[in-house]
């Protein structure tokens, strides 16, 4: 579905991010893996990608970095679709949110993007690509979670910056996306799952289909939105959180 395709996933040692390399690379993708762990951490991620896509590359790039996005972006023969996926979530109370916290989300999770996206987008135009952009945005971009104040606000950030992006690029052939996870069990999510008694009591009253989402899953609707099924589609957060958005209540009183 994705032969002669180049794609560049970035935060792509993490849960998420191997999944969206896996299955891209599963269906002909040939894929170029960017985080910023080093080469010998994320060795088992890039041989799970490797086994669909031998030629598969690994690059230590750092999203906040322009200068070396723009110099891993150059140094690419082809580029045909981007997930911009790296990102953090680092939870404190609103009241005990520090600059800090607030910054590093900003800076990751928005600027971020904005730097790969529009790097990435110049290439396209330059070259004639009619690429495909996907973000990786959260249900919580349009709904409050408690103690995720700065992840929830650049995420918000991530769906208008999809949006803006999908209406200029259109000219260009360029469409633009992003996926919305709901809360899955990969990461930190995945971490307090397992950890947090008051965080799994929390979450198992919030899901209308019960079970966190698996990366498995969010890396196929990233598939979806890069084939040719999704050519008339841009500007769309794609949601996949499992009922979240719905509010669903206690009705048992």
């Amino acid at each position: 579905m994705l032969k002669g395709k180049t794609a560049i996933v970035t935060g792509a040692a993490g849960d998420l991010g191997s999944a969206m390399a896996r299955q891209l690379a599963e269906n002909g993708a040939h894929v170029v893996m960017w985080d910023i762990i080093p080469r010998a951490t994320a060795a088992d991620a890039i041989e799970r990608v490797q086994a669909h896509d031998p030629a598969a590359e690994y690059a230590e790039v750092d999203v906040r970095d322009r200068a070396a996005v723009d110099e891993a972006i150059a140094g690419l023969a082809q580029l045909d679709i981007v997930c911009s996926n790296a990102g953090i979530v680092d939870a404190q109370p609103f009241l005990e949110l520090s600059g800090e916290n607030w910054q590093n989300h900003l800076d990751i999770n928005l600027t971020g993007c904005f730097n790969v996206c529009q790097a990435a987008a110049r290439k396209m135009v330059a070259d004639g690509t009619k690429g495909r952009i996907i973000l990786t945005s959260s249900w919580v971009g349009a709904i409050p979670w408690p103690e995720i104040t700065a992840y929830s606000v650049s995420k918000a950030g991530v769906n208008m910056l999809v949006k803006q992006m999908a209406r200029e690029l259109a000219a260009h052939g360029i469409l633009v996306n992003a996926v919305a996870p709901g809360i899955v069990d990969a990461g930190l999510a995945g971490r307090q799952l397992r950890e947090e008694p008051q965080y799994a009591a929390r979450v198992a009253k919030v899901i209308p289909l019960i079970e966190p989402g698996t990366p498995e899953e969010i890396a196929a609707a990233v598939v979806y939105l890069a084939s040719p099924q999704t050519a008339y589609m841009t500007g769309s957060i794609l949601t996949l959180d499992g009922g979240c958005s719905l509010f669903q209540f206690d009705a048992s009183g």
